[in-house]
Order: structure tokens, then C-alpha cells, then sequence
């Protein structure tokens, strides 16, 4: 086996093309074994295998640095560079990131897990190498999966030929990012790739460079007429316009034809330079290639050997050969318990009721950033197809062309990760909320989200959002809670909503009276749990089913406190400021940052009351850093976010009001 050998990307240069045809399928075997116990992204990796081979040969990494947009396609990067023992762990607690990570390597430069981003960072780079005398340095931007869509990576390319610096750009072009790439630019190159007259003449020129014995100079012409050629038929006059050189389009599985590329490129001097490769997404592995929405992008556990279910072994060392079919055994099957909560996913849960408005209402328009599947709207687009924008890795485009639409009687709902809302602060800001426009932000992923780590933690969203004048912010404490919190957003038609949900499934409440249906001036009803006069638990969101079980710890330790569910962070519901204003002890948990989020916001408030005295207030949330990866509940219980650290923190701090 090649890839056991394998400790860097020195070890590569020794092997003939014969030998880098076996690594890469063993490769591949080795991706998807380690991601079917682990979870992770997939598809992405086995189309990039003889694309990141062919990077390493060439250039000379860490002094060259390869940043990838967006990172998630870097597993095979990660095991050239020495860090096969790691994927038994792939995005688990103390484990292997799943994204680039400086503090795992000095071949990651950037961590870059946001997409679209990697052409500004090879920008900044080259111009620190360049005014540092380390021009020997070479920067390569490796943009696939959509990213070239995104509005950063056209300003990026605009100064990147500007200042004439000194960029290798691949475009790893699979047609896709999460689904089908939306852009008129990826429609152009495709017309490219199919059209039988540049297939024609291309296959003519290759002809005549395998049959005769021609010279490097003659060669070189001919190259540069299949490249004249090229441009007759389609002109890449994007890239030129942008003084940014093109070179292709290649085969992305082609070693041999990518290193000659690349060693091209890295030696033009005149500016950045574009190398336009085409992969197949989800190659080599026949349930990828045939998931027709997104070709395996990301995925949970699986079985190995049909690409689908739950895989039955936990995550531990990674088998070398596939693993033999299981023996016949009878079939167990396994009642539940009727004592057992009812749970609900809760994007599905969204869908179902998007769905269901829409149909009693023609203004409800639906828009997301490239993630239409995955955001659960891909129902939607398929019985109100006129009613669907995708806009790509956009999302300050999304929001603003949101508020365009409110402007003109629409109503919008955009449905965006938490983790990548952030880019859209701006628009948020003053495209909709300047204007009070009804808008409804849909935040799917909120909270502690778990093993993509620090980049994608949904954490940043209530102070974000709370920040915001006007803005109504509904935390759903369960899944059937999230079509009540809806349909009061489509009553509120004076100002923009944020409805924000955690990744996952969540146990059912049961039976939910309704919020009120009336105008923003009246109050929005909170929900109280349970009374009790030692001190008050204010639990937003998917947090109070954490702080329900601590108010039973609490209480078996003689602790009686008031449990609250806000359901609507702002504005906050009064009847809940004054019950809690009455206890000596006020804790807020949140599945957000501390400062500046919702327990803020209760702490200002009980500031607010013209009071004789105020409670000790605690505030529970995430705390001032960037949290790791790791599973949710690992990362609750380090932060004290679970029943345990809820119970240990009024005990805490009630021994220190009474002492």
C-alpha cells in the first residue's frame, strides 16, 4: 500500500504515474471508510484526489501555501501531509478538524471553512510575500464547490489583476457546491466543456502533439493555438477583462495534465492566473456519483458498502480493505418505549410549515444561498418553483434582494445556517432593518452545532440579531413550537423577524396554546414552567430542556426556583421580567455568547425596573473565544451548559448571596 507509506508530500514525487493511479484509489477507499464512521463531507474530497496529488508534486508546501476554498475539500490534503492517524477521530472532540487548522499543521495556512473567501486571503498573501522579499513563495487558491459565485471572489479577482500579483487560481469545477451551482459564469464554462466544436478542435491539436515527434518550441506553438482555438469559440473574457490570465479547461483527474498546468502557470510573472479544472464530485464511489442533489457533499454515519444508513460500528481505527459483507441473522426488531419522548427533526418541521403558508399565501417567496436542500426548501421549490431563489454563496446578495422584494409587497423568507447569517450583517442591518421591512430571517443551526467546530458554531446570532432596532426574535424551545413562532412572524408586517432553531431533532412539547396573533404593541407571551421562590431560570431555546432537568436536581437538593421559557428574546415578555425581578437570584441560559446576548438584554431590563433592589443576575451562555469541535453535548457539559452546570451554578451562587 502506497498511502501507508505516505508521510509527506516530499513521498509523492517518487512514485510513477502507475503508482499514483493505486494511492489515489486507495485514497478514495480511505475516505470513504473514515468518513462512514466519523461523519464529515465526502463527495467534495473524492472528486478533489488527483487534483491535490498533482498540487503537492508540483509545488512545495508549507513554503508554498495552498488555501482552500472551501476547506471542507482538503481531507486528501490532510493525509498527504502526514495526518492519516487522525481520521479515526475526523471531527470529534480532540480530534482531526474537518476543516484546514494551523494549530494541526504548518500546511494549513487558513483555516477558510467559509466559502468564497479564498481568493481575498491569496490577495493579501501574495502582497505580504512580495513586500517581505519572500516572492519565492507561490500562493494557490484552490475555489470549487460554488465558491466562484460567491461576491467576494469577483472582488478578490478584480484586485488581484489590478495589482498584477502573483496567484495561482484553480477552479475546481464540479458544477456543483451543496447542489447545482447557481451562476451565469458556471453556465458559461459549461458551454465550454460541451461544445462539440472546441471538443473537436482540441481532440484535432492533441492528435497531431501524441503523433509527431515535435520539439519543446513547436509544441509549446501548438499548445498556444489549441489555446487560440478555445478562445474563438468562447472567449474567457471574464478572467481577461480582470487582467487575470486562463489557462484550460483541464481534466481534473489527469495528473499528468494538471502538473504540466501548474508548472505553466507558476511560471507566468505577469499577474494571477486562472487554472480551470473539471472534476467529477463524489468520484470513484458509485453512491455519491449517483446522489443526484449533492453527490454525498456532507453525511452522517453510513454503511460503507450502499452509502446509506446508519453505519453499526462506532469510530476507531480505519479498516485497509473494505469490509466483508455481514453473515444472514434473524432480525431484531426493537419496540420504543412508550415513556419515551416524541422527537421531531426541526428543519423538517420548517419545511412542512413554509410550505403550508405558501399555499394560503401567493406573497411568500422563498430564498437561500446555496443550500436549498439542506436548508429543507428544496419541497418548496419543487411545488412553487416560481417562488424559489437560490443566489448562490451570496448571502448579503440574498438578504438585500430580500428587502427589494418586502419593498415591493413580497413576503421573504430566507433561510440561512447561523453560521453563515454573519456574513449578512450589514444588509440585515440597514437594507432591512433601517427600513422596517417584514422579512423573515430563518436561522437553521443555531447554537452549539458540534463537530464543524469554531467556524460554524451558530453562536453569534441572538447578539447579532438583537442588536438590530425593531428586529422580533422567536427561540423555539421545541419543534412544535416553531410553526406557532412562524405564524406570528407573518402577522408582525412592521419590521423584520429572526426565527432561530437548533441543528437536529428536539422532543415535543406536547400541546402549545398559540401565541397571540395581534399587533408588535401587545405583549408576547413567555411560558412558566414552574414556580418556586429560591430563584428564577430564564432558559431561551433549545436550553430548557437542560435547565427543566437541573430544576430536578435543584429540587432534590431542597433548591425551588421559577423556570421560564422567554420563547420571543425581543422584545422580552414583562410578566417574565417581574416574576424573576421578585427572586434574589436570576440565571439566563443561553446556547449563545455571554456577552451581549439574550441574558444582556434580561439584565438590562431588570436594570430598567424602578425597583428598590435588583437580583444577582448569572449569565450562562457561551464564553468569549472561539469553541473547538466536539459534539454538542461534550462541548454543553465543558461549558456548563448542561443540567449539571445549570444545577452547579444557582447552587454557586446562592452559597455566595446567602454566606
Amino acid at each position: 500500500m502506497h498511502l501507508a507509506k505516505l508521510t509527506s508530500p516530499a513521498d509523492l514525487r517518487a512514485l510513477s504515474p502507475a503508482q499514483l493511479d493505486e494511492l489515489c484509489a486507495e485514497i478514495r477507499h480511505f475516505i470513504v471508510q473514515a468518513v462512514s464512521r466519523t461523519g464529515g463531507h465526502l463527495g467534495s474530497n473524492l472528486g478533489a484526489v488527483e487534483l491535490t496529488v498533482a498540487l503537492h508534486r508540483v509545488f512545495e508546501s508549507p513554503r508554498d501555501v495552498i488555501v482552500w476554498d472551501t476547506g471542507h475539500q482538503a481531507y486528501v490534503h490532510k493525509l498527504i501531509t502526514g495526518r492519516r492517524e487522525g481520521f479515526d477521530r475526523l471531527r470529534q472532540r480532540h480530534g482531526l478538524s474537518g476543516y484546514p487548522s494551523a494549530a494541526e499543521s504548518p500546511h494549513d495556512v487558513v483555516e477558510n471553512s467559509h466559502a468564497s473567501t479564498s481568493l481575498s486571503w491569496a490577495s493579501g498573501l501574495a502582497a505580504g510575500f512580495g513586500l517581505t522579499g519572500n516572492e519565492h513563495r507561490r500562493v494557490i487558491a484552490v475555489i470549487g464547490d460554488g465558491s466562484m459565485t460567491g461576491g467576494m471572489a469577483f472582488e478578490a479577482l478584480n484586485n488581484l489583476g489590478h495589482y498584477a500579483q502573483r496567484a495561482l487560481i484553480v477552479l475546481n469545477d464540479n458544477g456543483r457546491s451543496y447542489a447545482p451551482t447557481v451562476s451565469r459564469l458556471s453556465a458559461a464554462v459549461s458551454r465550454l466543456r460541451q461544445s462539440p466544436h472546441y471538443v473537436q478542435g482540441r481532440r484535432v491539436v492533441d492528435h497531431l502533439l501524441e503523433r509527431v515527434p515535435l520539439g519543446d518550441g513547436v509544441r509549446r506553438g501548438l499548445d498556444s493555438a489549441a489555446a487560440a482555438m478555445r478562445e474563438m469559440w468562447e472567449p474567457p473574457a471574464f478572467f481577461e477583462t480582470l487582467g487575470v490570465r486562463y489557462l484550460g479547461p483541464f481534466d481534473g483527474h489527469d495528473i499528468g495534465a494538471m502538473e504540466s498546468a501548474f508548472r505553466d502557470a507558476a511560471a507566468y510573472s505577469g499577474g494571477p492566473v486562472v487554472v480551470h479544472v473539471v472534476t467529477q464530485k463524489g468520484r470513484g464511489y458509485a453512491p455519491a456519483e449517483h446522489d443526484i442533489e449533492k453527490h454525498l457533499h456532507d453525511i452522517g454515519l453510513f454503511d460503507p458498502a450502499t452509502g446509506t444508513s446508519p453505519a453499526l460500528t462506532p469510530a476507531g481505527p480505519i479498516p485497509a480493505e473494505p469490509a466483508a459483507a455481514p453473515e444472514e441473522s434473524a432480525t431484531v426488531e426493537t419496540l420504543a418505549v412508550s415513556d419515551e419522548p416524541v422527537v421531531r427533526d426541526y428543519t423538517a418541521t420548517f419545511t412542512e410549515t413554509l410550505i403550508a403558508a405558501a399555499r394560503h399565501d401567493s406573497n411568500i417567496v422563498a430564498i437561500t444561498a446555496a443550500m436549498g436542500g439542506s436548508t429543507g426548501l428544496l419541497p418548496f421549490q419543487r411545488e412553487f418553483p416560481e417562488r424559489f431563489y437560490d443566489v448562490g454563496i451570496a448571502e448579503q446578495h440574498a438578504l438585500t434582494s430580500a428587502a427589494g422584494m418586502a419593498r415591493a409587497g413580497l413576503r421573504p423568507v430566507v433561510a440561512v445556517y447561523s453560521t453563515f447569517m454573519a456574513r449578512a450583517f450589514d444588509q440585515a442591518l440597514y437594507d432591512i432593518g433601517l427600513h422596517r421591512l417584514p422579512v423573515i430571517l430563518c436561522v437553521d443551526r443555531a447554537g452549539i452545532t458540534g463537530p464543524d467546530g469554531a467556524s460554524h458554531h451558530g453562536v453569534y446570532d441572538i447578539a447579532m440579531f438583537t442588536r438590530i432596532p425593531d428586529m422580533t426574535v422567536f427561540a423555539p424551545s421545541s419543534p412544535d413550537e416553531l410553526p406557532v413562532a412562524f405564524g406570528h412572524a407573518l402577522e408582525i408586517t412592521d419590521g423584520p423577524v429572526v426565527i432561530r432553531w437548533p441543528r437536529g431533532k428536539g422532543a415535543l412539547a406536547g400541546a402549545i396554546e398559540p401565541l397571540p396573533t395581534s399587533p408588535r404593541s401587545m405583549r408576547m407571551q413567555a411560558r412558566q414552567h414552574r414556580t418556586g421562590s429560591d430563584a428564577c431560570v430564564l432558559a431561551a431555546g433549545q436550553t430548557l430542556s437542560a435547565a427543566a432537568e437541573a430544576a430536578e436536581l435543584l429540587s432534590s437538593e431542597g433548591v425551588e426556583i421559577s423556570l421560564w421559557d422567554p420563547r420571543v428574546l425581543k422584545p422580552l415578555d414583562r410578566a417574565m421580567i417581574l416574576d424573576a425581578a421578585s427572586h434574589p437570584l436570576v440565571v439566563t441560559v443561553e446556547d449563545g455568547v455571554r456577552v451581549g446576548g439574550f441574558g444582556s438584554l434580561v439584565n438590562d431590563a431588570l436594570q430598567q425596573l424602578d425597583a428598590p433592589t435588583v437580583p444577582r443576575i448569572t449569565q450562562l451562555g457561551t464564553p468569549d473565544t472561539y469553541l473547538p469541535h466536539g459534539t454538542a453535548q461534550e462541548l454543553q457539559a465543558e461549558l456548563g451548559l448542561d443540567a449539571k452546570g445549570i444545577a452547579a451554578a444557582v447552587t454557586k451562587t446562592l452559597a455566595r448571596i446567602t454566606a
